[in-house]
């Protein structure tokens, strides 16, 4: 069960004092911090244009990260795909409507509650929140349930050094998350597509998984409005709408979340989604996928169990029957 809390909260108060400390005069070094006290400033995206006139253009604030041997070598879609092709129905159902009416979110200040089953639930600022982390570059593999993919380059960091900082509790089994309901800011919202807020979720190991992150960036610079700006969820072996954008809640239960596409279509979108290439959607095949950037004519690409990433995640599975749970 899900609790609300409205105390904000600061690792200074959940850490032991002379850790916490001793961290301050480690980031104060030239060179040693990644994300300090102006995190939540340099994860923002201004707008110099006013939404639904052009698409928004964003002041990038540079992230310094590291490489991760999680990385594919395919070669990234250019920037311009990754942030004019989209799917984040607050700002609008058509692929272009994120680019064009994302603008006007405020996304510094950030919170994000984290509650339920943990030890330290809260309101934590985001700045304080990923504090002393180290982001790394992933670049992922990235496959929609409507049979187009991408490579993005995440800047992001693993989504489990968060759950163990707050303290996942023994009967913890699920992990939900919901992204912000700011209809003044996000047009889509003032439509009833959806029940908002938009809900996604994961069992915990799956969440606990090393492939599993939270990405504050892509190509090096904080991320877009459009691509779920500040902080968003990325879980490359499955379909692209778990990886759920602008999150504000993160909640541990012991039963499994309400998520929205499986409640909309139980049928067509399932809880887990993972990428199968032999369980089609009931409007078409999942066999083949068509990579953006390819151009109109190009032959359509295979698609990869678990979106090629099996040999790390299918063990997740085993015993349990990936047409039903797909």
């Amino acid at each position: 069960m899900a609790y609300r809390f409205k105390t904000k909260l600061k690792w200074s108060d959940v850490t032991p004092k002379a850790d916490y400390l001793n961290r301050r005069k480690l980031m104060a070094g030239a060179g040693a911090m990644v994300l300090g006290a102006g995190a939540a400033r340099a994860f923002s995206s201004r707008v110099e244009v006013e939404p639904e006139q052009e698409p928004a253009k964003i002041v990038r604030a540079k992230l310094k990260t590291v490489p991760s041997a999680f990385s594919t070598d395919e070669k990234p879609n250019s920037r311009e795909e990754i942030s004019s092709y989209n799917n984040f129905y607050e700002f609008g159902t058509s692929k272009s409507d994120p680019s064009r009416n994302a603008g006007g979110l405020m996304t510094d200040p950030w919170s994000i509650t984290i509650d339920g089953l943990v030890d330290k639930p809260g309101s934590y600022d985001l700045a304080e929140l990923v504090q002393g982390i180290e982001l790394e570059e992933r670049i992922y593999r990235l496959r929609c349930v409507e049979a187009w993919s991408m490579v993005v380059p995440w800047a992001g960091f693993e989504l489990g050094r968060i759950l163990e900082r707050v303290g996942v509790q023994s009967g913890a089994k699920y992990v939900a998350f919901e992204t912000l309901v700011r209809p003044s800011e996000m047009p889509g919202q003032r439509s009833r597509v959806i029940d908002w807020p938009y809900r996604e979720g994961l069992r915990l190991d799956e969440a606990m998984h090393p492939l599993t992150i939270l990405a504050t960036g892509i190509y090096g610079e904080t991320i877009p409005n459009q691509c779920g700006a500040p902080i968003r969820l990325v879980v490359p072996w499955k379909y692209g709408f778990k990886s759920i954008k602008s999150i504000v809640r993160i909640s541990l239960t012991d039963k499994q979340p309400k998520t929205t596409w499986n409640e909309i279509g139980p049928n067509e979108y399932g809880f887990y989604a993972n990428v199968n290439p032999e369980v089609d959607h009931p409007r078409w095949s999942q066999a083949s996928e068509r990579r953006i950037g390819d151009g109109v004519f190009a032959k359509r690409r295979d698609t990869l169990p678990f979106n090629g990433y099996g040999e790390e995640v299918a063990s997740l599975y085993k015993g349990m029957d990936l047409r039903k749970f797909y």
